[in-house]
């Protein structure tokens, strides 16, 4: 969360159980949206002797980027009398996960979409590693040098990695230009890495350059 959570109690005290129970329900909610930009939670008690419901209100507003707004209250006015204050609580997160789940579902699929927009699936051959750093650089077909990470490896493979070896890779823009991600070891120089029935793809001329 961008912004740590706002949390206001109103004529009443804040005991360890109810903030406990607070926390972990934002974590729930963290557990569905990672990106949330900020959450203000209003606990409040309303009446000392409601005729019916409940004598607490809890309000969660929620802001999620790009510019939703999500809002959830709960003010149990008829029902059980004296409903507890977890149990409001726990119905305003309720909602308010029932809200989210819906949000994050329809923002997938654009997601999606500009994620395949700007990654590109190529192949090409590593040129340089550096392996005390956990980094090194591929060479495309084409013959454009491309950075990669470790951590970018699949399977931890990175140890496995000698000048010359074969990879296919999704290329990305990061924030310091093109770079490789889920790259997966095709072929080793003169050696056939995959299936039997795999063909050797041969490096560039240049690929020791």
């Amino acid at each position: 969360m961008k912004i740590p959570p706002e949390i206001t109690y109103r004529n009443l005290e804040k005991t360890d159980a109810i903030d406990a129970l607070v926390q972990e329900k934002i974590s729930k909610l963290e557990h569905i949206c990672n990106y949330i930009s900020s959450c203000r939670i209003a606990i409040e008690k309303v009446s000392d002797r409601p005729r019916s419901g409940s004598p607490y209100r809890v309000r969660i507003d929620l802001t999620v980027p790009p510019g939703h707004e999500l809002v959830a209250e709960k003010n149990p006015s008829e029902g059980i009398q004296y409903e507890p204050l977890n149990a409001v609580i726990r119905e305003a997160f309720d909602a308010m996960r029932h809200q989210l789940s819906k949000l994050t579902q329809l923002q997938r699929p654009s997601e999606q979409a500009s994620r395949d927009e700007t990654a590109q699936e190529t192949t090409g051959f590593v040129t340089k590693l550096f392996r005390d750093q956990g980094y090194g650089f591929l060479k495309t077909l084409d013959g454009q040098e491309i950075y990669f990470h470790r951590n970018s490896i699949l399977h931890n493979h990175f140890d496995r990695l000698e000048i010359g070896t074969g990879v296919h890779f999704s290329l990305e823009q990061g924030e310091q230009g093109p770079q490789a991600s889920t790259v997966k070891i095709i072929d080793k120089p003169g050696v056939r890495a995959g299936k039997s029935d795999q063909t050797l793809i041969q490096p560039p001329l240049d690929w020791r350059q």
